[in-house]
């Protein structure tokens, strides 16, 4: 197994590329993590970023790594066709090839899940916002809020608005209605989300994961019941901690951080 390129994948609005992991032994109806690497990454990076490919082999899962030529490599995380289901950007294109998987390979549409670094921590969070009908749950690592680039001109470490990623606080209710509005009338399972940000990230700063636990909160219905600290990171239990944590690292910076085993048993891959 290697990871190959796949072209013709559907419907693809930004001409953003696909690559695939599919591992030798599949699963019967093997889930799907679509992986999105950080602004100036690529698929390939990414799939060298983590050990989720080892995992994959063992257990059987796919994986999709999307990549986004444009805009110093960055996900389209302020686009307004990105933040409304059905309209358009990079989050379409994604969705189409989680479609081509599921059609190709005959994967499971319930067992659709997101996780991302740093930009693609933020598309997480966009993807579970505009598209909760794809995806089961996610796990954003020093993203933002869904829809807190709205408005930028871009959605880059040098673009010239930063106030998104450098803490911008709304209410719970204001944050959940602008996951709400992106798919208006829709009323189905939302995605569990897994939020994880290191204290001493000065890129995109902490405050950013406090604002994206508000939202989810604010879309599931839960409130925080207990924190759990464990060596330099701090666990925030939403609920029983099936639909909604957090965890922040103490001396952690802009790092990716993927505990694998961790994200894998949130996601219910492995138990």
């Amino acid at each position: 197994a290697s990871l190959q390129q796949v072209s013709n994948f559907g419907s693809n609005p930004t001409n953003i590329n696909m690559h695939i992991y599919v591992p030798d032994r599949l699963a019967s109806k093997p889930p799907i993590i679509v992986a999105l690497h950080p602004c100036g990454g690529n698929a390939q990076q990414w799939f060298s970023g983590t050990r989720l490919p080892q995992y994959a082999d063992s257990h059987g899962f796919i994986l999709i790594y999307p990549s986004t030529p444009h805009m110093s490599n960055c996900w389209d995380v302020q686009n307004p066709a990105s933040l409304t289901h059905g309209a358009g950007g990079d989050a379409l294109g994604i969705v189409s090839m989680v479609n081509y998987a599921i059609n190709r390979y005959g994967a499971d549409r319930d067992r659709v899940y997101a996780m991302g670094f740093s930009s693609g921590g933020m598309m997480t969070n966009v993807l579970a916002g505009s598209y909760p009908d794809v995806f089961e749950a996610g796990a954003a690592y020093s993203g933002v809020p869904h829809a807190c680039f709205l408005g930028a001109p871009a959605a880059t470490p040098f673009s010239p608005n930063q106030t998104c990623a450098q803490g911008l606080q709304k209410t719970p209710e204001e944050w959940g209605n602008l996951v709400r509005n992106s798919y208006p009338g829709y009323n189905g399972r939302r995605p569990r989300m897994q939020i994880t940000h290191g204290l001493n990230d000065w890129l995109v700063r902490p405050q950013c994961a406090y604002e994206t636990l508000k939202q989810w909160s604010n879309v599931l219905g839960l409130e925080l019941t207990r924190q759990v600290t464990s060596g330099q990171w701090t666990q925030h239990i939403y609920g029983d901690g099936t639909k909604l944590v957090g965890y922040f690292g103490q001396g952690v910076g802009h790092e990716p951080s993927v505990n694998e085993e961790q994200l894998l048993r949130f996601f219910g891959i492995i138990n």
